[in-house]
């Protein structure tokens, strides 16, 4: 059955959780399983400690599949996929690669998550120059990050969603810049993609690394980055393993002749049941529609913002455009350490960062969880 004809509650129905009485307002976090997904798995236990221990061709054509459908999410080709295990190695993977030179500076923000920090950080040693554009109440905006480039500037690295205000960048104002100005521009899109629709192409995103564990309630563990052809002319593969040259399967025929595509940076064994998870994922998003998950987030994010305005909460940030919506609502507490408990034993589930409440609820939440919420809010 196609999920474009269940309505909301029957999509509901796919979150086992919600049989226990649980409000979950936390896919900023981590993503809970849904059916489809808990399906599948079984189906390959099943398999491989049953009928087929060693089934490889089935998973290479999984792995096929799953690249496809990620080419069609973010319009781009599907060879210009890679799957890893981690937001922060696939940024390694484009921060260690690049030929920079003393001089160079990289922006970032200070209100980054560290994944998107560390990897760029450890080229200061190489006297690469890495520099922070200040926030405001939880918001860089493009334009701030425009007015802090210079003739030096190499790279720019941006979250799609900043984690914790729930910002989200115009990808496609800042890419366009960075085009005109032959800056590398990656992204990291682990708070965007699965909430949110991204086209690459559009954007001019020349690199892209996220984990599925959050919104495209995925396994932990599994990730994926994009790199543009032109961008991976230009960089140098660190690493390097089997998987990495066009004749892999010719095993003692020790060429270094290197994939083209972005396949080269999969250096060996892959997290076959992740991709199997984001393929059943991502298939079951189709089948709803991108464009409607996006609607419904938005629509959830508006109605949740609204009901807290309404019972005299403090917003973080106080005011957002709707054009920056995200999924995520943050709010601040006079004793946020003790809401977050208080939440917790009442099993409404959310997060606590930097001593601010932080709330993502996803596309199937409704206004029965942001009513339970305020509820309990009100009685602290």
């Amino acid at each position: 059955m196609s999920l474009q004809t269940l309505n909301i509650q029957e999509i509901r129905n796919y979150f086992p959780f919600l049989k226990n009485g649980i409000t979950y307002l936390n896919h900023a976090s981590t993503g809970p399983m849904c059916k489809p997904v808990i399906d599948k798995i079984n189906e390959i236990l099943l398999e491989r400690s049953e009928s087929k221990p060693d089934e490889y061709q089935n998973f290479l054509a999984a792995a096929e599949e799953t690249k496809e459908l990620l080419a069609r999410y973010l319009n781009i080709n599907k060879d210009r996929f890679a799957f890893t295990d981690n937001t922060s190695n696939g940024l390694n993977i484009l921060a260690q690669g690049v030929n920079f030179e003393k001089g160079d500076n990289i922006l970032l923000n200070d209100i980054e998550f560290p994944s998107n920090v560390y990897p760029f950080l450890n080229l200061k040693s190489k006297g690469v120059d890495v520099r922070f554009v200040k926030s405001a109440d939880g918001i860089v905006t493009c334009e701030d990050i425009i007015s802090a480039t210079d003739d030096n500037t190499k790279l720019i690295s941006v979250s799609y969603v900043q984690f914790l205000s729930g910002y989200r960048i115009d990808i496609e104002k800042l890419g366009k810049f960075c085009k005109s100005k032959n800056i590398i521009f990656s992204v990291d899109a682990i708070q965007g993609l699965g909430a949110f629709q991204l086209d690459i192409q559009k954007c001019n995103i020349d690199f892209l690394s996220c984990g599925v564990q959050k919104w495209l309630l995925g396994l932990q563990g599994m990730a994926f980055i994009y790199i543009s052809k032109e961008l991976q002319e230009k960089i140098n593969p660190i690493f390097i393993g089997w998987l990495s040259v066009e004749n892999a399967w010719d095993l003692l025929n020790f060429e270094l002749r290197l994939k083209n595509s972005a396949s080269v940076f999969q250096t060996g064994t892959v997290n076959t049941l992740g991709i199997y998870v984001l393929n059943t994922v991502l298939n079951t998003f189709k089948s709803y529609g991108y464009k409607n998950i996006e609607n419904n987030v938005i629509d959830n994010t508006l109605l949740l913002r609204n009901r807290l305005s309404s019972a005299g909460i403090r917003l973080y940030p106080a005011e957002l455009e709707e054009s920056n919506f995200s999924g995520i609502v943050s709010f601040r507490h006079t004793d946020p350490e003790g809401l977050f408990r208080w939440l917790s034993e009442r099993k409404i589930i959310v997060s606590l960062r930097e001593g601010i409440i932080r709330l993502s609820p996803h596309f199937y939440n409704s206004e029965s969880d942001f009513e339970i919420l305020v509820e309990a809010i009100r009685n602290y």
